[in-house]
């Protein structure tokens, strides 16, 4: 399947629009080799399928140590409200700690992108894992807002190396020729494995269990996926006595020369800075993750307040936003492939307009009086937007950075989409105790309608480079 942010779109099309002078006529595969230490063409084997399905469920399960301060939120609510603590209040101050917690996950995947470049990915893919299990445990037991805070931002700290980390052993492992098709699975863990979780979560909550017994449950469940991932995971197929894949000769770096396989910092990020289709990726980034993370985090606090949803019920239904975001990343992949040559410009440009929509709607959406007018909407933003974001951190990075820089890329791209998150977590708690839901939505469209058009100017710039090399190959 090539779906999902295919490779031919950038091997064919895109080069010359963000790395100018560089031709595929006479472009060199400088840091790939297609054949393997044993000189035979590389292959699909049974461990290139185990290490798909370790990185998909190692990293699904991230996120019962992420979405669980969310589904749990309502709760905590109420558990620190039974201690004389204002709802509001509360409600406020976890806003902060997410905010918090999702600046710590944005400054990491700077730092970490780089290390899983220089150092490796199963080092970060694990040593994440690891880190968030110990913080999950530690916010657990903690009983005030101190140690909540400092376990909240550990624990997204270490969670900003899982991604990065999975980037970096896809280059290594995979061939550029399959980047669409193993991003497009890899990047359903964080969709339909966050769905996964939610639901799990709702079901324990139904039956009784309390958000600490939540908390050690999911720690319990991300520590299992580390010891299978510890025992199986490698770092290249040439550990496995398999060759080494072939990368994308297109990459930023496809004309440079590197003796050796790690290379320096400076020479991974200079082509990056330097292109500007790469900063207006990160632009559209901002947009598309303030949305997603403000859904993550509130989306059962809403349905609760606002909808009037048991915690439990409401646990369950936030699990839609990521559920149908999953198949929203696999037409998407569809329909950038069908539409030619600017179908991913067209899908993030139709994809944030109708977002905007469906947020206007929810801003006019009255409390209490339709259980499933709230939910459809809801849903729908996730499927109009996810589809659109999983272009931005998954196959692009990797065509940006290829064997070298990747991961750096995927850092960069996620880093800069988090730093808006700030405003997901305690802009918006204040903007719904002292404004309502309403005004809240309203603000999140605006930016859905500023990610269209900045999807728009990326569009017409790509357009007119098309213009400008088939006019020079005429």
């Amino acid at each position: 399947m090539r779906s999902i942010q295919s490779h031919s779109l950038y091997e064919s099309v895109t080069r010359p629009w963000y790395s100018a002078g560089v031709h595929p006529q006479n472009s060199t595969p400088t840091d790939a080799s297609s054949a393997g230490i044993d000189g035979k063409p590389e292959r699909f084997t049974a461990w290139h399928a185990t290490t798909i399905a370790l990185l998909a469920f190692g990293y699904s399960g991230y996120y019962f140590c992420r979405s669980n301060l969310s589904v749990v939120l309502p709760d905590l609510i109420q558990d620190l409200g039974r201690h004389g603590i204002a709802a509001s209040e509360v409600q406020v101050r976890m806003g902060l700690i997410a905010s918090l917690g999702t600046m710590a996950y944005a400054l990491g995947k700077f730092v970490s992108g780089s290390m899983a470049d220089l150092f490796g990915g199963r080092k970060n893919f694990l040593g994440g894992m690891a880190g968030s299990v110990l913080f999950t445990v530690l916010f657990a037991v903690g009983g005030g807002f101190p140690l909540f805070t400092l376990a909240w931002i550990g624990n997204r700290l270490f969670q900003s190396a899982g991604w990065v980390g999975l980037v970096k052993l896809t280059s290594r492992w995979f061939s550029y020729s399959t980047y669409g098709s193993v991003m497009a699975v890899l990047s359903l863990s964080y969709l339909f494995g966050d769905a996964v979780c939610r639901w799990v979560m709702g079901v324990l909550m139904a039956h009784g269990v309390g958000w600490r017994g939540v908390f050690f449950v999911d720690a319990a469940a991300l520590a299992a996926l580390l010891l299978a991932n510890l025992m199986l995971l490698k770092e290249t197929p040439e550990e496995r006595g398999l060759p080494s894949p072939e990368v994308n000769p297109l990459n930023l770096y496809a004309g440079e020369t590197h003796s050796k396989e790690r290379v320096g910092l400076g020479a991974i990020l200079l082509p990056l800075v330097k292109s500007f289709p790469f900063w207006m990726v990160c632009l559209l980034s901002l947009g598309t993750t303030l949305l997603r993370e403000t859904f993550n985090f509130w989306t059962p606090t809403y349905f609760v307040q606002y909808v009037g949803l048991t915690p439990s019920v409401a646990a369950e239904r936030s699990a839609l936003f990521p559920l149908f975001g999953g198949v929203s990343v696999l037409l998407a992949g569809v329909l950038s492939d069908r539409l030619g040559l600017n179908g991913r410009n067209i899908v993030l440009v139709g994809g944030m307009a109708a977002s905007t929509v469906c947020l206007g709607l929810l801003a006019h959406t009255p409390g209490h009086a339709s259980v499933w007018t709230p939910v459809v909407l809801v849903t729908l933003v996730g499927f109009l937007m996810l589809g659109p974001y999983s272009y931005l951190a998954g196959a692009m990075s990797l065509d940006f950075g290829g064997k070298h820089g990747s991961a750096t890329a995927a850092g960069i791209i996620d880093g800069v989409g988090y730093l808006a998150g700030w405003l997901s977590g305690d802009t918006v708690a204040r903007i719904t105790v002292a404004y309502g839901w309403k005004n809240a939505f309203l603000g999140l469209a605006a930016a859905a309608l500023m990610t269209a058009l900045v999807a728009l100017v990326l569009a017409i710039h790509q357009t007119r480079a098309q213009g400008k090399v088939l006019g020079a190959e005429a």
